[in-house]
C-alpha cells in the first residue's frame, strides 16, 4: 500500500511553496486534474487545462509560479516547472507500488561464475545471467531477461522482460532497458564475393554509459570492432534501430522508429525525431534538431533545426515545400498560356493568310 505524503513533505520534496492549505493534509495518490479526488495529488502544466483547474476535486494541485491563483478547493504548490515536480511525485508513488525486494527466485538461473550479490540484486523468475556476467548492486533484472557471457550491468539498473543483452556488452548505473530491447546483436555487414553474400564477424561490444534509458524493442548491434556508444543521459524510444559503430553522445533524444545507420556519430544533445533516417559514416553536429521522418545523406552542422528528405535547413524546405505546393497552379498557368500562345499563333497565320489573298 502506498505511503501518503503530507503537503508540507510534497513541498520539500519538489522544492515548493506552499500558497494555501494545511501543512499535515494527506495524499496517497496522483491523478489528472479532471479525474483526480480528495486524496490525489495533480498539476497544471499547460494553460488550455485551466478549465479543469477550475472544477478540479484534487486535493492538491502544483501550479506554475508567477500566477495569482485563487481558490477556495485544493492546496496550491508553486514551482518552476510543474510537469517536472509532478514527476517526482509519480516516482514516489511508482516507487511504493513496486518496491525493490533484493533476492534471486529459485526459478532464475544464475551461472557459478557470475558476480552479484544476491541480497542486493533482485532476479526474477526465469531471468538467466550467464557465466562471468557482472550486475551491480541495486539492480533489478526482470523475468526471461537474458544476460549473457561476462556482460557486465552497472548499479541501480532496471533490466526489463525479455531483454537479451549479449556477450560483453556494458551499462553504466542507473540504466533503464525496457522490455523486449536486444543489446549487442550482430550488426549487419556483409561482402558480396563469387556470387553470395559472406557474413562479415561482429566482434565488437556495446558501451551504454550512466543514465540512459533504452526503450521497448529497440536493438542497439555490438560493434563489427571495438565499440558502438551510447553517451550519458540519453533516451531511446521504443523501435529504434542503432547500427553498428554508431556514436551517440551525451542526453540526446532519439524518437520512435528512426533508424542510425553504421557508423555515424551523433554528437551532445542532438534530437531526432520520430521515423527520422540517419545514412552511414555521416555526422550530426551537437545541438542539431532532425525533425520528424527527417533523412540525413550527408554530415550536418550542429545548433539548426533540419526537415526533409534529403534534410536540409528548417526554412529551406519549409520554402522549398511551399514552391512544391504551388507547382498545380504553375502548371494550369503554363496549359493556359500555352493555349494562348497557339490561339494567337492560329489566328496570325490565318490573318496572314488573308492579306496575301486580298493583294
Amino acid at each position: 500500500m502506498a505511503i501518503s505524503l503530507s503537503l508540507s513533505e510534497l513541498a520539500r520534496r519538489i522544492d515548493g511553496n506552499t500558497i494555501c492549505g494545511e501543512a499535515g493534509s494527506l495524499f496517497s495518490g496522483m491523478a489528472a486534474l479532471d479525474t483526480a479526488g480528495p486524496e490525489d495529488i495533480s498539476f497544471l502544466g499547460n494553460e488550455k487545462y485551466l478549465p479543469h483547474f477550475l472544477t478540479t476535486k484534487a486535493g492538491a494541485v502544483i501550479v506554475p509560479a508567477g500566477y495569482d491563483f485563487k481558490t477556495d478547493g485544493p492546496a496550491l504548490i508553486t514551482v518552476a516547472n510543474p510537469s517536472l515536480a509532478f514527476a517526482t511525485v509519480v516516482r514516489h508513488f511508482a516507487a511504493e507500488a513496486n518496491p525493490f525486494t533484493p533476492g534471486v527466485h529459485p526459478a532464475a538461473h544464475v551461472h557459478p561464475s557470475a558476480k552479484l550479490d544476491p541480497e542486493k540484486v533482485c532476479v526474477h523468475p526465469g531471468a538467466i545471467i550467464m557465466a562471468g556476467a557482472s550486475i551491480g548492486d541495486g539492480t533489478e533484472i526482470a523475468p526471461n531477461a537474458v544476460i549473457q557471457n561476462d556482460a557486465v550491468i552497472g548499479k541501480d539498473c532496471q533490466i526489463g522482460a525479455n531483454v537479451s543483452v549479449r556477450e560483453r556488452c556494458t551499462t553504466g548505473d542507473r540504466v533503464s532497458i525496457q522490455p523486449g530491447a536486444v543489446i549487442g546483436s550482430d550488426g549487419y555487414g556483409y561482402e558480396f564475393s563469387e556470387g553470395r553474400h559472406v557474413k562479415i564477424d561482429q566482434v565488437g561490444i556495446v558501451e551504454i554509459h550512466d543514465d540512459v534509458e533504452i526503450g521497448a524493442n529497440t536493438t542497439i548491434d555490438r560493434a563489427r570492432f571495438g565499440k558502438t556508444v551510447i553517451g550519458e543521459g540519453t533516451k531511446i524510444d521504443n523501435l529504434c534501430q542503432i547500427a553498428h559503430n554508431v556514436i551517440i553522445g551525451k542526453h540526446c533524444l532519439i524518437i520512435s522508429q528512426s533508424g542510425l545507420a553504421g557508423s555515424c556519430k551523433i554528437e551532445d544533445y542532438v534530437t531526432v525525431a520520430a521515423q527520422s533516417g540517419i545514412a552511414g559514416h555521416v555526422v550530426i553536429g551537437e545541438k542539431a534538431i532532425l525533425s520528424g521522418r527527417c533523412g540525413a545523406t550527408t554530415s550536418l552542422k550542429g545548433g539548426q533545426i533540419y526537415a526533409g528528405k534529403p534534410a536540409l535547413p528548417y526554412r529551406e524546405e519549409n520554402k522549398l515545400q511551399a514552391h512544391v505546393r504551388r507547382l498545380p497552379k504553375l502548371l494550369a498557368r503554363v496549359k493556359a498560356l500555352e493555349a494562348a500562345a497557339k490561339e494567337k499563333s492560329s489566328t496570325d497565320q490565318n490573318g496572314s493568310a488573308a492579306d496575301i489573298d486580298g493583294q
